[in-house]
């Protein structure tokens, strides 16, 4: 009797799946790994794993078979068990699997960052590793082992508009992931697609069935969105409340419900805010709330402000970080993940990254530059007066302007002759259609670049400030003057020299990365060093993702200079150019230090040089003495 009982236990459990039991899949005609089971009114339910789709699915216990019952027995399935069961031994072990999977091959931090991840049941992080260190690559490992345990089946990516192309190819090529993609416009199409008939007129036949709108974001597992594109709104000029609320439960309150396993978010320092009431900063919240799994990235997660940190700490663990007190190294370390550029290796040991050599170039107006000289001197006596009765008048975007119009004279003549043109045009308009202040949010205004700040500004035809309209028409005659006696002494400068790090590099065809912030000086440029014999093209915030990659080619083939504004520079990978040269100097070190990232990148061969140009006496060179100490 005990035999017997013995072999009816063995005949039910090889009629009945359990967890981590292996079992062969009718419907899906292939070996599948049994995850969970539940039963409900005496009907048993699967969520099995089936490795060849990488995939985790719900099937009906009736559906599964035993391996022995099931005509399995060929050396092809004999072999494809083995390696099944190897997979699933490595899962109990800890066994990293990503790596092995995975087309890339992880550098030492980056398997050590996966292990960190994966070690803690509770994966929200911030990853936080230097620029060119390949955040990328970490998060799309993480993802991938916890898809491979059957943790991860639907994930999210948000990023800036002009990274989310380069998630999608990098997830495919790497990872053999498949992201879809949804820019602004898809989001109303996807709307009309997800209106499918009720189940109910379906199954009676009906034909005036009425139509249900199931969640557009549901459509597919794996999504990658532009940040600013699904963040909610609390109005907008011209819109009603009906409108705003529409628009918020299609891009930002469907996407929050759409039942994410993983939110990855690229930039992530984006979501700090200005305050706890801005807009990003709740989509941000609402992001953390998504998903039990939560990776931020950011080289740079803490901008010097305070507040802005704690905000965005607080979305990994609320709980940990209830307020800005809590915000402390001890307290952040354990939730953040970060390597450092000068420290890492490779897997040899040997340093990754290439020393880095960067100097100042201080340019001098000679004599035949009195007029460039003079010009700058007008126009920083315009933008001192402007500034402060701007501020008299509490109008801090007529403040911005002036800031602007300063930052214009030093990065060229054609820069500040081309901003004073419109605001020229700006000021003989029509009173009426004059505006007070740009329609944009604090978050999005440190954003922009130079030229897309000073594009706002002048789009906005700010009200004129007194007597500006007759200071604006001297400056322009000046600008004039200068363009028609010759180049800009700046100009000049570069010319010389690409010449000395051709002679210093020994090499003739060197390849050089050219950053200023304003289009018209890179247009300047452009034909300043065509007619010198120099190729060169150039990348700015205007082009769309096909006339990128066309630039980027062209400059990896036998383009010899590419001229970019930062907005025009976000996200290039660019290791094949080792020398970067700052036209303009930005205000915010960040950005600087993104720019240099641009080629100091894993898979650099050479020392990176980065030169700094300043004009001597100037603001940007007090600028850069600030920012040096």
């Amino acid at each position: 009797m005990i035999h017997e009982g013995h072999e009816d236990t063995q005949r039910k459990n090889l009629r009945e799946p359990s967890c981590s039991s292996w079992m062969y899949s009718l419907d899906h005609q292939q070996l599948c790994q049994v995850i969970e089971t539940q039963t409900l009114w005496g009907e048993t339910t699967c969520r099995v794993w089936l490795p060849g789709r990488d995939s985790v699915v719900r099937i009906p216990a009736s559906r599964l078979k035993p391996i022995e019952s099931a005509g399995t027995t060929s050396p092809e399935n004999i072999a494809y068990i083995a390696a099944a069961a190897r997979v699933a031994d490595a899962l109990t072990q800890d066994v990293l699997l990503a790596p092995i999977e995975s087309s890339v091959i992880p550098l030492p931090h980056q398997i050590r960052a996966l292990s960190r991840a994966i070690a803690n049941d509770r994966v929200r992080y911030l990853l936080a590793d230097e620029v060119g260190l390949g955040k990328t690559i970490e998060a799309g490992l993480i993802m991938r082992e916890l898809k491979l345990r059957g943790l991860v089946k639907r994930t999210l990516v948000i990023a800036p508009r002009g990274l989310v192309s380069q998630w999608v190819a990098e997830m495919r090529a790497h990872f053999n992931e498949h992201f879809q993609l949804v820019l602004p416009d898809d989001i109303k199409t996807l709307s009309r697609i997800s209106a499918v008939a009720s189940p109910e007129s379906r199954v009676s036949g009906h034909e005036d069935s009425q139509l249900v709108t199931r969640n557009p974001w549901t459509l597919f597992s794996q999504v990658v969105v532009p940040m600013d594109s699904v963040k909610p709104l609390d109005k907008r000029r011209g819109w009603s409340a009906a409108q705003v609320s529409e628009h918020n439960r299609e891009r930002f309150e469907d996407l929050i419900s759409a039942g994410w396993d993983l939110v990855i978010v690229d930039e992530a320092h984006r979501l700090g805010g200005s305050t706890d009431q801005v807009a990003r900063f709740k989509l941000g919240q609402g992001l953390a709330e998504a998903a039990p799994y939560l990776l931020l990235l950011s080289a740079t997660p803490h901008q010097g402000k305070t507040d802005a940190f704690y905000r965005l700490v607080s979305l990994i663990d609320a709980q940990e970080f209830p307020d800005i007190s809590s915000v402390s190294r001890q307290r952040v370390q354990p939730h953040v993940i970060r390597t450092e550029k000068r420290r890492a290796i490779d897997a040899d040991g040997k340093p990754l990254f290439k020393p880095r050599r960067t100097q100042l170039a201080p340019v001098a107006w000679k004599q035949r530059h009195r007029e460039q000289k003079l010009l700058y001197e007008a126009v920083t006596e315009y933008v001192r007066e402007g500034y402060n009765q701007a501020m008299r008048e509490k109008r801090s975007y007529i403040g911005f302007l002036m800031i602007l119009m300063q930052r214009l004279v030093v990065s060229s003549t054609s820069a500040i002759r081309t901003t004073l043109e419109r605001r020229l045009e700006a000021l003989s308009a029509p009173q009426e259609q004059l505006t007070l202040f740009p329609l944009t949010s604090e978050e999005e205004w440190a954003d922009l670049d130079g030229q897309e700040q000073i594009d706002m500004l002048l789009r906005t035809r700010l009200k004129a400030l007194k007597n500006e309209r007759v200071e604006v028409k001297l400056l322009l005659e000046a600008a004039a003057r200068c363009e028609q006696i010759g180049p800009d002494a700046k100009a000049e400068a570069l010319l010389d020299w690409l010449y000395r790090l051709q002679s210093e590099e020994n090499d003739p065809e060197l390849k050089a990365l050219v950053f200023t912030e304003f289009v018209p000086t890179q247009e300047m440029l452009r034909r300043f060093l065509t007619e010198r014999g120099f190729s060169v093209v150039c990348l700015n915030g205007s082009m769309d993702m096909e006339e990128r990659e066309r630039v980027q080619e062209a400059f990896a083939k036998d383009v010899r200079i590419l001229i970019s504004t930062d907005a025009g520079g976000e996200g290039l990978n660019l290791q094949f150019c080792h020398v970067v040269i700052n036209y303009d100097i930005p205000w915010n070190p960040m950005r600087l230090e993104q720019r240099i990232g641009r080629v100091d990148r894993i898979g650099q061969a050479h020392t990176v040089r980065a030169v700094n140009f300043v004009f001597e006496g100037s603001v940007e060179h007090r600028v850069r003495e600030v920012l040096e100490r």
